[in-house]
């Protein structure tokens, strides 16, 4: 019973943040998320799937392409937090751990204004394919994660993590790189 009712309110979901303009393609599952505004600002592709306390926040003046994508059958796991102002893409195939934050931007540093008066500075962030990130993982403005990348959980991502590597650390750093299975034939 609990799976229908979970079932029912992630349609409802669907078509209240579609009709606020949210790109929606195909299906997403969807608990209870926070989408505060610039709701056409974020695509999100059919077959993904975001947890309970989700946050996907997009600030600034609305641009031609979406500041936020999110690839099909990814899963975002709860309390992640998603905050762009010009392009936060994640790919396809992706695991997100729980607590983690990923943006494409932070404040400027000038010592003649507040910390909050700072103007923002914006740089893409990419994450690729098939990439696994661990529990209260920060991704940083300008970083990308290349292909089958594993981040290990607490690390601090504040550079370019190359495809297949598995990083950890505060900042990561990259400590071995996965092999594909090898496929043993047997013959007869």
């Amino acid at each position: 019973m609990r799976r229908a009712i979970a079932g029912i309110k992630s349609r409802w979901r669907n078509l209240y943040y579609r009709k606020l303009g949210v790109r929606l393609h195909g299906y997403v599952w969807m608990r209870e998320i926070e989408i505060p505004r610039n709701f056409s600002d974020i695509e999100l592709e059919g077959g993904c799937s975001l947890d309970r306390g989700v946050v996907l926040l997009c600030s600034g003046e609305p641009l031609p392409h979406p500041k936020i994508r999110i690839g099909t059958r990814t899963y975002i796991n709860r309390n992640t937090f998603l905050d762009a102002t010009l392009s936060l893409e994640i790919g396809k195939e992706c695991g997100i751990g729980p607590g983690c934050y990923i943006t494409d931007h932070d404040h400027g540093t000038d010592l003649a204004f507040p910390p909050l008066g700072q103007p923002m500075v914006s740089s893409p962030t990419r994450i690729g394919d098939r990439v696994w990130i661990g529990a209260n993982v920060t991704v940083l403005k300008g970083v990308k994660i290349g292909d089958d990348a594993i981040i290990g959980a607490g690390s601090v991502v504040t550079k370019d993590i190359p495809e297949r590597a598995i990083a950890v650390g505060v900042p990561a750093r990259v400590i071995k790189f996965r092999k594909a299975r090898e496929l043993v034939l047997e013959h007869s």
